[in-house]
C-alpha cells in the first residue's frame, strides 16, 4: 500500500473520493469568441438583423427616453434653418414629467386610461369570442369550408388605414350606406362620430371587424392540434358537448390562446389608426386613447415633445407589467394542471 506524503510547505493531493479545486470556465469573452468561431454564419445572418433594430427600435425608443426626462418642446428643441442652426436649450427635469402624468397633475391620464383599458378589454373579449365561435364552425366538414375561410380572412388582408377610411364613410351621417339601410327600414338616422358614447361603440366594432381574423385563424389551428381521440373518448363516457367544450376544448386551447390574448391586448392599446382615422377631431378628446394623445402632444398645439416621450414610456411600462404578470399567470395554470 502506497501513502501520498506531501510536500513540506505544499497542499496535500486530494485523497480517493475527495473533489480536487474547482476549475474555473472560461469567460465571456473566450466564450463568444468560440461561439462566433463555430457558428459564424448564423452570426452574420443575424447581424442585419440587429442592425436594423438596433437603429429603427433602439435608437429612437433610447431618444425618447432621454427626452422624457427633459422639458423638450418645439421652443427649445433646436433645428437647422438652411445655414443658420439654432441651438437646443431644453433642460434636464428628472422625473418631474412622470409626476405630473401620474400623480393625475397633468388631469388627462386616469381618464384616457379608463377608456383606453375598456376599449382593449371590449375589443380582445369580442375578437377571442367571435374567432373561437367561426373557428369551431370552420373546424367541422361543411360544403364551401375553403370559401367560407378565405372570405373571412379578408378583413386580416385589408391595411388598417384603408379599413378606417371606408368605415368612416358608411358612418358618415349624410351619406353612409349605413343610415341609408336604416332609413330603408324606418329608423332615424344615427350620428355615428358625433355623440361621444357612439363613437366609441362605433371604433369598438371596426376594431372587432378588424381583428376577429386572426383570431379565428389562430384558434382555428390551436383546435385542430387537440388529439381527435380524446373528443371521443370524452363522448365515450357520455360527456355532453358543452362538457366536451369545456373540459377539453378550452384546456387544449390554453396555449394558443394565452399567446393571442397577449398579442391581441398589446396590439389593441396601441391601435392608433382606428381610433385617429375614423373619429379623427371630431370626437375631441373624450374618445382619446393614450396614443392617440401622445400623438397629439408631440405634433398639435405646442408640440410636447417631452410629455409625449414621457406617456410613451408609461405605456410601454404598462404593457411590460401586463406581459410579465399574464405569462407568470399561464406558468401557474400550466404547472398546476
Amino acid at each position: 500500500m502506497s501513502t501520498a506524503v506531501s510536500k513540506p510547505g505544499g497542499s496535500a493531493p486530494p485523497q480517493a473520493g475527495e473533489p480536487g479545486p474547482a476549475r474555473r470556465g472560461p469567460g465571456l469573452l473566450t466564450r463568444l469568441r468560440r461561439s462566433f468561431a463555430t457558428h459564424w454564419y448564423a452570426w452574420a445572418m443575424v447581424l442585419p438583423v440587429v442592425v436594423v433594430l438596433a437603429v429603427l427600435v433602439g435608437y429612437p425608443l433610447g431618444r425618447g427616453l432621454y427626452l422624457s426626462f427633459t422639458d423638450a418642446d418645439e421652443a427649445n428643441i433646436g433645428r437647422v434653418i438652411g445655414d443658420f442652426h439654432v441651438p437646443a436649450t431644453y433642460r434636464f427635469v428628472g422625473l418631474d414629467n412622470y409626476w405630473n402624468i401620474l400623480s393625475g397633475k397633468e388631469g388627462s391620464f386616469y381618464p384616457r386610461l379608463g377608456w383606453t383599458v375598456v376599449w382593449t378589454a371590449s375589443c380582445v373579449l369580442l375578437h377571442y369570442s367571435i374567432g373561437l365561435g367561426l373557428a369551431m364552425l370552420l373546424n367541422r366538414p361543411m360544403r364551401g369550408r375553403s370559401l367560407y375561410r378565405v372570405l373571412l380572412i379578408l378583413p386580416w388582408a385589408v391595411p388598417a388605414f384603408v379599413a378606417a377610411f371606408a368605415w368612416k364613410l358608411m358612418y358618415n351621417t349624410q351619406n353612409g350606406v349605413i343610415n341609408a339601410v336604416l332609413a330603408k327600414v324606418g329608423v332615424g338616422a344615427v350620428d355615428w362620430l358625433g355623440d361621444p358614447f357612439v363613437q366609441k361603440l362605433s371604433v369598438i366594432a371596426v376594431n372587432t371587424w378588424l381583428g376577429v381574423p386572426f383570431m379565428m385563424v389562430a384558434i382555428l389551428g390551436g383546435l385542430q392540434a387537440i388529439p381527435r381521440e380524446l373528443h371521443e373518448a370524452a363522448e365515450m363516457d357520455g360527456a355532453s358537448p358543452w362538457q366536451r367544450f369545456r373540459n377539453v376544448t378550452l384546456p387544449g386551447l390554453r396555449p394558443v390562446s394565452g399567446t393571442v390574448v397577449l398579442l391581441g391586448t398589446i396590439w389593441t392599446f396601441n391601435m392608433f389608426p382606428i381610433i385617429y382615422l375614423v373619429i379623427g377631431q371630431a370626437g375631441g378628446t373624450k374618445s382619446e386613447i393614450l396614443v392617440t394623445y401622445a400623438y397629439r402632444l408631440a405634433f398639435q398645439g405646442v408640440r410636447d415633445y417631452a410629455g409625449s416621450a414621457s406617456y410613451g414610456i408609461v405605456i410601454l411600462s404598462l404593457l411590460l407589467v401586463f406581459s410579465v404578470f399574464h405569462r407568470r399567470m399561464l406558468s401557474r395554470q400550466e404547472g398546476s394542471l
